[in-house]
């Protein structure tokens, strides 16, 4: 199956993207729920898979940490399981994540799903992401606020919650209306009736993460630096002193590593590619089905669809051409072969078409072959 929005895009990213709440009747076509509440059960109980059990009776809220057992918590009302990074694990609900392109792929996070029973949620919050949060099965009131100064408290130690709010949006969601969140918005929702909603993330590194992670990569790519020099320095009385002109050398010389073009796009490919969600990745590497190749010329002539792995985030930089990024990791492309290289990174599937024009010189897609043995892309054969 494939998933269309049904609202205008152009107007949407114009006046609400990282603006203003918004509720959008209908905004997903013909909507129909990619799992069921028993296949979501099934990947709480994966270790791999992160997931929660959150629960509220007599005004105590609790949150319980996956993998599960079993679903003793999940009440027959005031429950919701939650399970993130579905879209890595599930084919169908990596359709749906399929929709929302129109953003950039480094911008986006997971699909988070929810089952709740009747009168289940997580309370009233705030969240520094935006979110389009989609109706499937069943119905859910929500209350949406703009952003307002509020007093934020722990409810329990796995639960971060807000006070009361005025609500710009007071609606109740029906199967395929689509309710968009900024960050900073506070809202809350809970279930009329059992109710699955989808949650289509897109998050943003702030700037002490983008620092931090900055000199990990220095660190790890052992970088050439400048070291500090003052072969003009003059004697002086004042031991203690810094003085103005030396700290504005200091900065002088940090800013140089972070205004140094070409490692700080190299950092910026692997950073945002990386994903914080486990994937479902099969490593042909190593194993008795690493593809040689003639195995991958063989695949190109059957005409088998090339597909990215479920989850997996490839980008590439326009600062940096002929290098392609893919969860992390990055990988050097030939001239000839860059417009494959970033038709891959804009599309989930691609047909072998776009592979033939390779088939006089096939060492060309050498980063290829070493993609699909790391599992990132595979030929789907069907």
């Amino acid at each position: 199956m494939t998933y269309q929005t049904a609202f205008n895009q152009q107007d949407f990213m114009a006046n609400y993207w990282q603006q203003r709440p918004c509720l959008l009747k209908q905004g997903m076509l013909d909507f129909v729920d990619p799992l069921s509440p028993e296949e979501l059960a099934g990947l709480a109980m994966e270790a791999d898979i992160q997931s929660r059990l959150v629960t509220c009776h007599e005004q105590q809220w609790e949150a319980h940490l996956g993998p599960f057992e079993d679903f003793a918590l999940l009440g027959e009302s005031h429950s919701s399981l939650l399970v993130q990074g579905v879209d890595h694990w599930h084919s169908e609900v990596a359709k749906l994540a399929a929709a929302f392109q129109f953003i950039p792929n480094w911008r986006f996070d997971d699909v988070m799903i929810s089952y709740s029973t009747v009168k289940g949620g997580v309370g009233p919050h705030i969240d520094q992401y935006c979110v389009f949060i989609i109706q499937g099965q069943g119905k859910r009131h929500w209350r949406v606020g703009q952003k307002q100064i509020l007093k934020e408290f722990a409810s329990h130690d796995k639960l971060k919650h807000c006070e009361d709010f005025v609500a710009e949006i007071d609606v109740v969601l029906e199967a395929g209306d689509v309710l968009y969140i900024p960050p900073g918005c506070p809202h809350e929702g809970y279930a009329i009736e059992p109710s699955m909603n989808y949650s289509v993330g897109f998050r943003a590194p702030n700037a002490k993460d983008l620092v931090t992670g900055f000199a990990d990569y220095l660190l790890q790519h052992e970088t050439s630096s400048q070291r500090f020099a003052d072969p003009q320095r003059q004697e002086t009385n004042e031991f203690g002193r810094v003085a103005e002109n030396d700290t504005l050398a200091l900065n002088k010389l940090m800013q140089s590593l972070i205004n140094s073009p070409q490692a700080s796009a190299h950092f910026l490919g692997e950073y945002l590619s990386d994903s914080s969600h486990s994937s479902d990745i099969v490593v042909l590497s190593g194993s008795d089905q690493e593809l040689a190749m003639s195995d991958l010329r063989q695949l190109m002539e059957q005409g088998a669809e090339l597909k990215r792995t479920a989850g997996i985030k490839a980008l590439y930089l326009d600062v940096l051409p002929y290098e392609l990024f893919v969860d992390g990791q990055s990988y050097a492309v030939p001239n000839c072969s860059w417009a494959l290289a970033k038709n891959m990174c804009d599309s989930t599937a691609l047909d072998t078409h776009s592979l033939r024009a390779f088939n006089e010189d096939e060492h060309q897609l050498d980063w290829l072959l070493e993609l699909l043995n790391a599992g990132y892309w595979y030929f789907d054969e069907q």
